[in-house]
């Protein structure tokens, strides 16, 4: 297995920079399942001002949370916008500051996705083994949309 990342940093005036963070490679859940998955991705934040704006795009890869990575569950395509504003001038590498913004991620689904319906094992049923195959259905999606509040304080 092998995986490899990018980090680029440029900060072009005070006011207006960007960091972008890419990666690619192969990779294994944690859990018994042998499936491996060939993932790449990236986001790329850029600030200005007070503003910061976040995209990310990950193809092939695990979802957000630890159990995905455990039981190998992989969503097709990812991709998530993230719009903020600070209640004062952003500091780039120190505490974080208050922050006010909205989120919003899309997944697409296929057999390797949690709640992809078309394998949809209904609940006491023995033995568990969804009651039609996956095949000749189309990739379902999801959305999530987050509105937030982070609050700093002092420092």
């Amino acid at each position: 297995m092998w995986e490899a990342h990018s980090r680029i940093v440029s900060k072009i005036s005070p006011d207006f920079g960007f960091i972008a963070n890419l990666y690619a490679g192969n990779a294994q859940a944690n859990g018994s399942d042998e499936r491996l998955i060939e993932r790449f991705g990236g986001d790329v934040r850029l600030i200005y001002n007070k503003l910061k704006i976040t995209h990310s795009a990950k193809f092939n890869d695990w979802g957000p949370f630890d159990y995905h990575r455990d039981f190998n569950l992989t969503f097709p395509v990812q991709l998530m916008l993230d719009v903020s504003t600070t209640l004062g001038k952003p500091d780039w590498f120190i505490l974080p500051n208050t922050q006010v913004g909205i989120r919003g991620t899309w997944r697409s689904l296929n057999e390797n996705s949690p709640r992809y319906s078309p394998t949809f094992i209904p609940p006491n049923t023995y033995p568990a083994v969804p009651p039609i195959s996956p095949i000749g259905f189309p990739n379902g999606n999801e959305w999530e949309i987050r509105t937030y509040i982070h609050i700093n304080i002092g420092k």
